[in-house]
């Protein structure tokens, strides 16, 4: 006795058909035309697709920043995720310098108890390997554990970046492991000096924190990061590339055949500094996140990357902070506004409306960056991210006639305000299904809060 997807069109990376999906328990039985639906519950999915439920690899749930704290606990995340379409997140936990990192994994995993509505992950944010490297060992250490990829910031002096020396020798223990490095690449000294420089001519306002962030300190951040990977022999994967300056230097990395690969996120394909920011007052606020948003002629290559495998992932960044009560906490002062913006809840119906149906990626492309791709550098396939005989049942039913409005009235998220306020969409969830179980219906969360489990990952694949 499972249930029974009838009559849908399932979507995998790489073929479109029509077929009937059996689910029983948590795993997917079979997938074919012509299932016989005696004895089982049958879903009728006439006009809808069937893919797999979304993975975003980039999460920050819970985390101390800026004065604050991110505005969505694991409860309110994960159920806006799984709101939205996502039934997988990598969320990161942050180790305190002078602190080790099994601290930061111990927190991180009570941050998450009883509270995650889905499947979870984590990478681990390196901020200290000790003195003399004398910590090193953690990192095997949280391999056992599941931990297979480890983050490291070339931005935020004093607070999370790390030197040269320390990323190359986590690199090297990461290449003996097959572990991943993640950087967030920005050149945070030279942007620093920049900053310093633009706070004593008054410029203080949000718009300068985009305005002191150039897409050169990203690059010269992502060559430099490439160049100590290929002298550790490791694989890199570069988090939240937002121009076409830092997305030319993954593509030479690649065309090397390095193992370099690379994530952007919904906010750098629609939105842009012309077109998002310049408000009045402190609006602008809303769209502090790092890296800022860039000009709109980045947008075009942005894509072309996605469609041509230059960068493989979408993910969000999700980073939620209220603007009445957090945002403000830099009203005069842009460095003290808190970096991040909320998108969990949004991703894949934006990916469909200004992906698929404006014809910049095929559906297949579509389930890949959303779905597969992250499954499989994170060490989580074939058990998440594809519809298959023996995969867990993280299915979504997609109407791609529905219509939508993103709006902060009606979203979960915990923020007051959204940074796709008014977007249309039309495509969306009808149904979602975590390891088996109806999750999400007419939109509205149904499961049980606190369901969602710890994936201990293995070793991922370099795309």
């Amino acid at each position: 006795m499972g249930t029974l997807i009838k009559g849908g069109t399932v979507v995998t990376s790489t073929a479109t058909f029509l077929a009937d999906v059996l689910m029983e328990g948590e795993t997917i039985r079979e997938v074919r035309a012509g299932i016989d639906t005696a004895g089982h519950t049958v879903l009728d999915a006439s006009g809808m697709l069937v893919m797999p439920g979304g993975i975003d690899v980039h999460t920050h749930l819970d985390m101390p920043f800026g004065g604050t704290t991110s505005a969505d606990d694991y409860e309110w995340g994960t159920r806006a995720a799984a709101i939205g379409g996502t039934t997988t997140v990598i969320d990161f936990a942050l180790q305190t310098m002078g602190k080790r990192m099994q601290e930061a994994y111990t927190v991180w995993r009570a941050k998450s108890e009883g509270k995650a509505c889905i499947d979870y992950g984590l990478h681990m944010a390196v901020t200290d390997l000790g003195e003399d490297g004398a910590w090193i060992d953690d990192v095997d250490a949280l391999v056992r554990e599941g931990i297979t990829s480890f983050k490291i910031f070339m931005a935020y002096p004093g607070v999370l970046m790390v030197d040269d020396a320390t990323i190359f020798h986590l690199m090297q223990r990461t290449s003996k492991l097959g572990a991943l490095v993640c950087v967030h690449a920005e050149n945070g000294t030279v942007i620093d000096a920049i900053v310093h420089d633009a706070l004593a001519e008054g410029k203080t306002g949000p718009l300068y924190h985009a305005l002191t962030r150039p897409t050169v300190a990203e690059a010269e951040a992502v060559h430099r990061v490439v160049a100590l990977s290929e002298l550790a022999g490791a694989s890199v994967y570069i988090v939240h590339v937002s121009s076409e300056d830092a997305m030319r230097e993954v593509e030479a990395a690649r065309k090397r055949a390095l193992p370099v690969m690379g994530e952007t996120c919904t906010q750098y394909l629609v939105l842009s500094i012309e077109d998002d920011m310049g408000k009045p007052g402190f609006e602008d606020a809303k769209y502090v996140f790092t890296p800022p948003l860039r000009e709109k002629k980045n947008q075009g290559p942005l894509w072309k990357a996605l469609g041509e495998d230059v960068l493989q992932v979408v993910s969000t960044d999700h980073c939620p902070f209220r603007f009445a009560d957090q945002k403000t906490l830099g009203v005069g002062n842009f460095t003290k506004i808190p970096n991040g913006g909320p998108g969990v809840e949004n991703r894949m119906q934006l990916m469909f409306q200004h992906g698929v149906n404006e014809g910049r990626m095929s559906l297949e492309r579509f389930v890949a960056v959303t779905a597969e791709a992250p499954a499989k550098i994170f060490g989580m396939y074939p058990k998440k991210g594809v519809i298959a005989a023996g995969s867990d049942a993280d299915i979504l039913i997609w109407d791609p006639k529905a219509e939508y409005t993103i709006e902060a009235a009606t979203h979960s998220m915990h923020t007051d305000y959204s940074i796709f306020e008014g977007f249309k969409v039309t495509g969306n969830v009808r149904q979602v299904f975590s390891r088996g179980e109806l999750v999400v219906e007419g939109g509205k969360f149904v499961g049980a809060v606190g369901r969602g489990r710890y994936l201990q990952r293995a070793i991922g694949e370099t795309l």
